[in-house]
């Protein structure tokens, strides 16, 4: 079967399509044919070395398809079903097949195709849990959401205004912010012209917002502290532009007492439970209409490189997705 593997940490040249031996599931796994997979930041990570992985490795930790055979003791799905996947416990998505512990698929709901599957899982978890559960937003709040034309941006645009919080969302072009107000955003703010903790702290008549999504890290970790009311939260998810340098906490008590937490997506779905809950919930949400998503491009698992230099450059909004 076909495969996209990195033997050594890189740039997209990377990334090698190559035929790899079709894995067998052992006890406790499902052998799936993958449908779509979903291209995520953390691939990028893995890809450039920011993040360990075990080389030579298959990229990919999220994707949707159709179960085809269960290793003994499987009872969490069957043959034939289908299913998707995303985050801790998972690799090799970027490929035609991939052996996944049964404990970590969840049942894609009819009306819920396998691209929108693909779609949902990692970036509609990821919002779902810093809105729902990790700053739980309510009415009221005022939250600023960086990037929140990308994939999980747009998602927490819609969750923040289902859960009856302003939300204000920083973009880098006029057609960005057009797709931010569409998803929800009450304001957005070209972070390229203006100064967006100015900006949020006038739109709060200079409180300041009860909570930052920062998924963007190096150059907006400053600005989004000055961007919060007195014992707010930063919640800082991810690092786009960079890692954040070295932080004396003191800085969060000379701010207001502030809040800084660095969550991860495994921490939250950690149990089957809690995995089946959340992505329950998004998947219900995509099948009534409630959370949209926008599938920005589709590429061709052997253009994995296109797709990785797409999601780099940021020249999509929305979710990028590789189609063996």
């Amino acid at each position: 079967m076909k495969a996209i593997r990195v033997h050594a940490p890189g740039g997209i040249e990377a990334l090698r399509l190559e035929d790899v031996s079709e894995p067998s599931p052992k006890a406790g796994e499902a052998l799936v044919r993958i449908e779509a997979a979903g291209v995520n930041f953390i691939d990028v990570y893995h890809r450039t070395g920011l993040y360990k992985a075990n080389l030579p490795a298959t990229l990919g930790q999220e994707g949707a398809g159709v179960v085809e055979a269960v290793g003994p003791g499987v009872t969490e799905v069957r043959t034939g079903e289908r299913v998707a996947w995303a985050g801790s416990g998972v690799f090799g998505s970027y490929a035609e097949k991939v052996v996944v512990p049964a404990d970590r698929l969840v049942h894609l709901p009819e009306g819920v195709s396998t691209r929108q599957g693909a779609a949902a899982m990692l970036q509609g978890m990821t919002a779902h849990y810093l809105a729902c559960s990790t700053y739980p937003l309510k009415p009221g709040d005022v939250a600023l959401v960086h990037a929140a034309a990308g994939g999980v941006g747009l998602l927490l645009c819609q969750i923040g205004k289902m859960r009856g919080a302003r939300v204000l969302g920083t973009t880098s072009t006029p057609e960005k912010a057009a797709l931010a107000r569409e998803a929800g955003a009450a304001q957005t703010i070209d972070y390229t012209k203006e100064d967006f903790a100015a900006a949020a702290r006038q739109d709060t008549g200079g409180r300041g917002v009860e909570v930052v999504y920062d998924s963007v890290g190096k150059t907006t970790w400053e600005k989004s502290l000055d961007s919060l009311a007195r014992r707010g939260m930063l919640v800082l998810f991810g690092q786009s532009s960079g890692p954040v340098p070295p932080l004396d906490p003191q800085i969060l008590s000379q701010k207001g007492s502030l809040y800084l937490t660095r969550p991860t997506l495994g921490h939250y779905t950690a149990t089957r439970e809690d995995l089946t809950a959340r992505a329950g919930e998004v998947l219900d949400w995509v099948r009534a209409g409630r959370l949209r998503l926008r599938i920005a491009h589709e590429f061709p698992l052997r253009d994995a490189a296109e797709a990785h230099r797409a999601l780099e450059g940021r020249v999509t909004s929305g979710k990028i997705l590789l189609v063996p």
